[in-house]
């Protein structure tokens, strides 16, 4: 699927553009808040092609795409209105959903500096580099030295200009008297006055009786979040008491001279005053019971990226770069990123599924470099036991980087590329944290094991959505000689072909939910003809609207997918005929299905068939008589083992 189709699909299974009012992403999610949470479907979005994973958290309908997930966003932006996220008249009568206000902070926080993480991660990045060149000795002194430390820097010398626009847009206020705002703060008026206190022992302004505290605002975030807050409020409120003919004239005059000495008189040292207690507040905890904090950090970040919620912290994480030069949070995601990536190169050397081997060795790579949702979510998370050892190499790691004064001084995605930006008691230490944590992560997997815990954690089942919890579920690898020499039982099933062609593997299917098995285990079949026969007598659970998937239940409760073609949903129906309807009764042999595979194929699409058991948790093993040549429709094809 691509990414356009994809953002159709989402934009569908959300609401509607009419059901959305915010919407940003980080760096692996998009993030909705909606009018009417129910009105998401979190089930089809779990299972939608592409998609790792859909979930309710922290008062955000969150689907966790990936590494596309920016292009994703952007076909959604371009598929929607530029008013998308206002709010809009609504008919419904009935009480307002009260939200947690706790999930409400959270939300707005991590929705502001979402949009910002682009120029924090770059500046930390290029920070990296600066630290590298000068810890070589390379370019001392040197202009070109200069200019890069300038701009690892450049971010935290103007946050408050940064932070008003994303704020602005959170708030749904006009950007451009943020930035005055911003600019207010930022004004040399303050800035060298306060720079100057030593010296002339100035420090206050007085404004109509009141006091301006001069205090240096360049680094600062909760002051110019709060004040965009506010004026958010007060706009609308002037707006409304001044004609409209002088509208554009007075509004901005009369809102800039109520905020910016409102900013400065009370926001402003409130804000700071906030910035510095959490600041200090979060040095001393990691001063008295730094090994126990670090620890915990460090086992709970993985579970705090399940709920999207790492990004709550990461106004502390700047404020604490801003002010002091470093911070000691950031260690500890670095310790449990790294430990999530040993963890899913042990599951590489436990699994005997070759997908699962490139998806475990793939997403392992991805999370040395910063980004483990593909790891959590598509290795660690499918047998919950490499998960959880992750998380403990993640915390005894953070314990460690606690105990030996681990810091980070900049903001980057806490992954190997961005080790330079980290100090400790002696750096080897940095580098020590790193190697513990990728082998105890991978080491504690080897020793938890997965063949007892569930291969489909994560699978994505047609019907019912629900997480695999049968423990007898394994990784056997399907073969023609498994299925064999697998003593039968008269409670065995075996489901016949539902189409004549060609067997493939079913990791030969170029989407990754099948490829991976993450919609079930099964075999694909490359039909020579566009016909799909019931393979058992059951029901027609469910058929898509474009008529190129449809969900089978078996009379004794097996459950498969039969899913034509690769991307065929973009086909909206065309070249497709359904002879059934969802709820139907059917017989085995009954046609269901017909499509023109030459169409299909001239339209530029993939014709192989996936055939999946989707409720495979309830079956000791799935096995398929072949994994390749021809078959007949009705001939036997997969092997159900209690």
């Amino acid at each position: 699927m691509n990414n356009k189709d994809l953002a159709k699909n989402v934009l569908d299974l959300v609401g509607g553009e009419q059901n959305i009012s915010g919407l940003t992403h980080c760096a692996t999610r998009l993030r909705f808040v909606l009018k009417d949470d129910h009105k998401a479907d979190l089930k089809a979005l779990d299972q939608l092609e592409g998609v790792l994973k859909a979930q309710n958290s922290g008062g955000q309908i969150q689907v966790v795409i990936g590494a596309k997930v920016d292009a994703v966003y952007s076909e959604l932006k371009n598929l929607t209105s530029d008013k998308i996220g206002e709010p809009t008249e609504s008919t419904d009568s009935g009480p307002k959903k009260r939200r947690n206000p706790i999930n409400v902070v959270l939300e707005t926080i991590a929705g502001i500096f979402t949009p910002v993480l682009p120029a924090l991660v770059g500046c930390g990045m290029i920070k990296c580099l600066a630290t590298v060149i000068t810890a070589m000795g390379y370019l001392e002194g040197s202009g070109f030295l200069t200019i890069i430390n300038m701009i690892g820097d450049c971010i935290f010398y103007f946050m408050p200009f940064f932070l008003a626009v994303s704020a602005a847009n959170r708030f749904k206020t006009n950007p451009y008297l943020a930035v005055a705002l911003a600019a207010g703060l930022m004004h040399p008026t303050i800035l060298n006055a306060a720079a100057q206190i030593a010296e002339t022992g100035v420090n206050s302004i007085d404004f109509l009786g009141l006091p301006i505290l001069l205090m240096k605002y360049s680094s600062s975030v909760i002051p110019i979040i709060l004040a965009v807050w506010i004026m958010s409020y007060v706009y609308p409120i002037v707006n409304r008491v001044i004609p409209k003919f002088l509208q554009v004239l007075l509004t901005p005059m009369i809102v800039l001279f109520i905020m910016i000495p409102v900013e400065l008189i009370v926001l402003g040292p409130v804000g700071s005053y906030i910035g510095d207690w959490l600041t200090n507040g979060i040095n001393s905890l990691f001063s008295t019971a730094g090994v126990l904090a670090g620890a915990i950090l460090g086992f709970f970040k993985p579970i705090m990226v399940m709920f999207g919620m790492h990004y709550a912290i990461m106004p502390i994480q700047v404020q604490q770069v801003a002010t002091l030069g470093a911070t000691v949070l950031l260690p500890t995601a670095l310790a449990a990123n790294l430990a999530q990536a040993g963890a899913a190169f042990g599951v590489f050397v436990l699994t005997k599924s070759k997908t699962m081997k490139s998806a475990a060795a793939s997403s392992g790579f991805t999370a040395l470099f910063g980004i483990t949702e593909p790891a959590i979510y598509g290795v660690t998370l499918k047998y919950k036991r490499p998960f959880f050892a992750g998380c403990l190499a993640g915390g005894l790691v953070g314990g460690f980087y606690s105990l030996v004064h681990t810091t980070a001084n900049a903001i980057s995605l806490p992954g190997v590329l961005a080790i330079g930006t980290y100090t400790s008691d002696r750096y080897m230490y940095v580098v020590i944290g790193c190697i513990a944590a990728v082998v105890l992560g991978f080491v504690f997997t080897l020793m938890a094991g997965i063949k007892e815990d569930v291969e489909g954690a994560k699978l994505k089942q047609q019907t019912t959505g629900e997480v695999n919890s049968n423990p007898t579920v394994t990784a056997t690898e399907v073969t023609p000689e498994s299925v064999l020499s697998q003593p039968s039982t008269s409670s065995d099933m075996l489901i016949v072909s539902p189409m004549t062609g060609e067997i493939k593997p079913i990791s030969e299917v170029e989407d990754q939910a099948f490829a991976q098995e993450l919609m079930g285990k099964g075999i694909a079949i490359v039909p020579t003809d566009g016909k799909v026969y019931a393979p058992f007598d059951g029901v027609v659970e469910a058929l898509y609207r474009t008529k190129h998937a449809i969900g089978l239940k078996a009379a004794n409760g097996v459950e498969i997918l039969i899913h034509i073609g690769v991307d065929t949903v973009s086909l909206k129906g065309k070249y497709f005929t359904a002879h059934i309807e969802q709820g139907q009764t059917i017989k085995a042999g009954d046609l269901l299905v017909e499509f023109d595979p030459e169409g299909i194929t001239t339209a530029g699409y993939n014709t192989i068939t996936s055939i999946v058991v989707t409720n495979m948790q309830q079956y000791g093993d799935v096995l398929t008589t072949a994994t390749s040549g021809p078959i007949r429709e009705s001939e036997a094809l997969i092997k159900l083992i209690p």
